[in-house]
């Protein structure tokens, strides 16, 4: 459910309709529009609330977020985002029939009803956000509720394997899950930090010292991920194992919708 509640939401972050409604608001640098974006069911909070919530980003990413409540207010942020998934959604084409999404809010909407929000700040926020009149953009924004809170869920397994944000986030591109230019350019961990976390991660046994993944670090990593699955698992019991797999089956066509048309690059075709 993880893999295809995230293959479902994912696109937004891709989409050249999302830099579009940011330039609209007067934004056009990636990262702080992405923050914003992120972010904005949270309200107007400083850029330090945020950095607490995405844990995974240096302080000097997020800081670049400053202001971004003074070109628009929070509720803008939401609707721009609204508007560019809705646009997206349209442009590619996704063959879902309003039975389809019907079916799929019938099973996902129980699931975020009864979600036991404690501790998961971001799915809470995003819980609170009133849903759209697009009901195929209503079904993303439940989905994204999901999506957030197995992240919020993932940072506690994190912090309860003593892994920090630049530590995680270094084992993450040294077991292929992440592109390290891709993690370099966006998560701006600087070369000392960078080093100093491999030099951390090595100690461990879970990297050699010039930050290759060990088998025991490839071990922990999946140890982390299943940690968090059993985490999820009591989020699924409103519509059970049956209602899970039919609803990863009525998600499939967003993802195969965008890959084809070639949203993530070459390699995902």
């Amino acid at each position: 459910m993880s893999a295809a509640v995230s293959a479902a939401h994912t696109f937004v972050y891709f989409v050249p309709e999302t830099a579009e409604e940011a330039a609209a608001l007067g934004v056009s640098e990636r990262g702080p529009a992405y923050f914003a974006f992120r972010s904005a069911p949270l309200g107007a909070v400083p850029w330090q609330v945020t950095y607490a919530a995405f844990y995974n980003f240096s302080p000097r990413a997020v800081r670049t977020m400053t202001g971004v409540w003074d070109v628009a207010p929070p509720e803008r942020w939401q609707e721009a985002r609204f508007t560019a998934v809705g646009r997206a959604l349209r442009r590619v084409g996704v063959p879902l029939s309003d039975e389809q999404v019907a079916k799929a809010r019938a099973l996902i909407d129980p699931v975020v009803a009864a979600a036991d929000h404690s501790g998961k700040v971001l799915a809470a926020a995003n819980a609170a956000v009133a849903l759209p009149d697009d009901p195929l953009v209503a079904l993303w924004q439940q989905l994204t509720v999901v999506r957030e809170w197995r992240g919020d869920a993932h940072l506690v397994v994190l912090a309860d394997n003593r892994l920090g944000p630049c530590d995680c986030t270094v084992l993450q591109t040294a077991t292929g899950r992440l592109p390290t230019a891709l993690a370099r350019a966006t998560r701006r961990w600087d070369d000392e930090e960078w080093a100093a976390a491999t030099a951390r991660l090595a100690a461990r046994g879970w990297l050699t010292p010039d930050g290759t993944v060990t088998e025991a670090g490839t071990a922990a990593r999946e140890r982390i991920e299943a940690e968090t699955d059993a985490h999820c698992a009591p989020l699924w019991a409103p519509v059970g194992d049956a209602g899970a797999r039919r609803l990863a089956a009525l998600l499939a066509p967003l993802d195969e919708a965008f890959r084809a048309a070639g949203t993530y690059g070459p390699r995902s075709r």
